[in-house]
């Protein structure tokens, strides 16, 4: 095909009322007719190109006019491989933004098949593969019978190619598939092609089999087999495998997926075993019931002689919570080491034996910088795990926190895993004032929490002096920590409010100074000039922290003067152009928030928080504030969006917090077994926390849930 050819039309294509990933699409002309350029000039574009229509899995309106482009410059020998490779992942992509109808990203590459069915018969193996598996990914099932006259063709013996002909066949016609995936399993067939057989044939529902279960095993590590597979979403062969299985949600499959795991773990070959791992740890973050049956396989490789995998295997253990209880003494035999792997064992002794944990982090305290931010929650991992009061952890914190306020150079963080620690304890940390008292000059942005924190009622006096020297002295973020930290001590508002008035009148302040500020009552009447001075211009592309702010700062004008005129604006103002991007959703569920707070003054946003139903992650909040704003709701539906809220994993505390919010009239049958489900359903819920999270995230779902039900 010329390029005359492949760009007919181009130019009429109307590409600045089109979006992708960075705005308007009028640069589409000129990236892709720069892609038969030199090739400085096509892979610049080819990289551009890439990010704008297909960002992140995202398609979007102009990601369906660049599709006929696309495979006439697939057809036209220019990047041929790259291009199959990008209709391919357009076809597949469920997530649209601003398409003109659902599906039309997808149904524009299928208008296409023509083209891309043709290469099917090229010369180069890597253009047949990837066109075989870029029809797999259409749906198309008219397509299957080009795939079937490939599969059956004598002369195409290449593995990479049968492979990728045999996972496509599986997805477009899973049922007539199974006799070519029952006998690709064949030992006499080529590694590639065994390792894809098993994971389509699970893929099209077939039941896992011993033959399966032993073909996988036998072919560990399977990742090699599969490098150059086109899906290069999916290149853990076993960890798929236990995924889908577990995803089924049977009895069966669940026992098919832990007896494959088990039957992994007992190799002996390193990278077999990291495979065996990895697709452990998974099985813990899908399924409930996973820690329990795997922890009597996981367990016992701490003191496995032939096992040398430890750094992979503690993450593994961490998510095992009560179940790693046996492992207990391994693991503070190995948290006694030094060096990292030390330190990570004794982040995961904290969570099951924290006493003991608290007397081996006392001893190497200076040292234990994972365990430190796994126990306060830093680091993005789970929620902290506040150590028991120790007395020699105490002690050793008090040694740390001198060093540190002498130091020539502080950590990055400072002391603030070792000040959260002092927090958690309260009052029985108070022998430490004198160490925080001179770690105050050094750190004086974090140190006022900790010294209100830990203060005994009989130093009330001499700590609330300290903080008001400091909070008249200093950079503005100093003296509003240490004026916050006095009033939360003695209720004392004027160091406070100067401290707030300098941090406002220097602009951008920070979203809690804000919300601060909104919680003084009359004394924080003095800063309502300053708090709307603070307010940025709408329609001046604000950023996301710009927006935020000014919320918080409507929720303070609305709290410290009781009118709703100026804050419903300004919630209005930012509802309306958050609504217009893509990545505006945690903005808008602080705008909901602010609405519910502020109440029937906010009726006029009933429109725009209407709108935000239709969003999974938005219902929570949107629901509470149309309930708080006096808007009727009908109930039943209001529960339904609410639970399915909490069932895709969108907010579901939040969900389940509103829920509650609606009464027991909202728990009609159906909701009620929803919610068992919820609560007692071996799949886990929680999956978009981090993966070090979602164990105990989905805990919280599953308290929350149980909360709700009745009796």
């Amino acid at each position: 095909m010329d390029l005359e050819r492949v760009f007919a039309d181009l130019d009429g294509v109307p590409w600045a009322d089109l979006d992708h990933a960075y705005g308007q699409a009028d640069d589409l002309p000129d990236l892709l007719r720069a892609l038969t350029g030199d090739e400085e000039q096509s892979t610049e574009a080819w990289g551009e190109l890439g990010a704008s229509i297909l960002h992140q899995g995202t398609v979007y309106g102009a990601t369906a006019a660049a599709v006929p482009y696309l495979a006439r410059l697939a057809a036209a020998d220019v990047r041929t491989v790259e291009m199959l490779l990008l209709l391919g992942g357009i076809a597949e992509s469920e997530d649209e933004f601003a398409a003109p109808l659902p599906g039309a990203c997808r149904a524009a590459v299928v208008e296409q098949l023509p083209l891309i069915l043709d290469l099917l018969a090229s010369d180069d193996v890597h253009v047949r593969r990837t066109a075989a598996w870029a029809v797999g990914r259409t749906g198309c099932v008219s397509a299957a019978s080009a795939l079937r006259r490939l599969w059956a063709d004598p002369d195409e013996r290449h593995p990479g190619v049968r492979a990728e002909t045999l996972a496509a066949l599986a997805q477009l016609e899973p049922e007539g598939t199974r006799p070519e995936l029952l006998s690709a399993l064949a030992a006499a067939e080529p590694a590639v092609l065994r390792v894809t057989a098993v994971m389509a044939a699970v893929d099209a529902g077939m039941p896992f089999s011993t033959t399966h279960q032993n073909v996988l095993v036998s072919l560990l590590p399977a990742a090699p087999h599969i490098a150059d597979r086109c899906d290069q979403e999916r290149t853990e062969p076993l960890r798929q495998v236990v995924d889908v299985l577990l995803r089924r949600d049977t009895d069966d499959d669940r026992a098919a997926a832990f007896a494959l795991v088990e039957a992994a773990l007992r190799l002996t070959e390193p990278a077999a075993r990291d495979e065996a791992l990895w697709a452990a740890e998974h099985a813990c973050t899908i399924s409930r019931s996973a820690p329990g049956r795997l922890a009597p396989a996981l367990v016992p490789l701490l003191g496995d002689p032939s096992f040398h995998r430890v750094a992979s295997l503690l993450p593994i253990l961490d998510q095992l919570g009560s179940h790693a209880t046996p492992a207990a003494p391994a693991l503070a035999e190995l948290a006694a080491t030094d060096g990292d792997l030390g330190d990570r064992a004794l982040a995961v002794l904290a969570r099951i034996a924290p006493e003991q944990a608290a007397l081996l982090l006392a001893r190497d305290l200076e040292n234990r910088t994972i365990t430190l931010a796994s126990v306060t929650g830093a680091r993005g991992r789970r929620p902290g795990l506040r150590l028991p009061y120790a007395p020699e952890l105490l002690n050793a914190i008090r040694i740390s926190l001198s060093h540190l306020a002498t130091a020539d150079e502080a950590p990055s963080r400072g002391p603030v895993d070792l000040l959260e620690l002092l927090a958690g304890w309260g009052t029985r940390a108070a022998a430490a004032l004198p160490e925080l008292t001179r770690a105050l000059d050094a750190f004086p942005a974090s140190v006022p929490a900790a010294l209100v924190a830990i203060c005994p009622p009989n130093r009330t006096s001499a700590v609330a002096e300290l903080l008001r020297r400091a909070a008249g002295a200093g950079e503005v973020e100093a003296r509003c920590a240490a004026a916050e930290a006095l009033w939360r001590l003695t209720g004392e508002t004027g160091p406070l409010v100067v401290a707030l008035q300098a941090a406002l009148s220097e602009g951008s302040p920070a979203p809690h100074l804000v919300e601060t500020a909104g919680r003084l009552g009359a004394a924080g009447r003095e800063l309502v000039a300053e708090l709307r001075s603070a307010l940025t211009s709408a329609g001046v592309g604000r950023t996301d922290f710009e927006l935020e702010t000014d919320l918080q700062i409507a929720l303070a004008l609305w709290r410290l003067t009781d009118d709703g005129d100026q804050p419903v604006h300004v919630v209005g103002a930012v509802l309306a152009e958050a609504a217009e991007r893509m990545w505006s959703g945690r903005t808008r569920t602080i705008a909901a928030r602010a609405a519910a707070e502020i109440g029937p003054a906010a009726k006029p946003l009933i429109p725009a928080l209407e709108a935000l139903l239709s969003d999974p992650v938005q219902v929570p909040g949107a629901v509470l504030a149309l309930r708080a704003v006096g808007h009727p709701l009908d109930e039943d539906r209001a529960a339904d969006l609410l639970v399915t809220s909490a069932e895709l994993d969108a907010d579901p505390i939040g969900a389940l917090e509103a829920l509650r919010a609606l009464g027991p009239g909202a728990l009609a049958p159906a909701v009620i077994t929803r919610l068992t489900a919820l609560a007692d359903g071996d799949l886990r819920v929680a999956g978009s926390s981090r993966r070090t999270e979602i164990v105990a995230a989905d805990e919280r779902l599953r308290t929350s849930a149980r909360a709700l039900l009745p009796g």
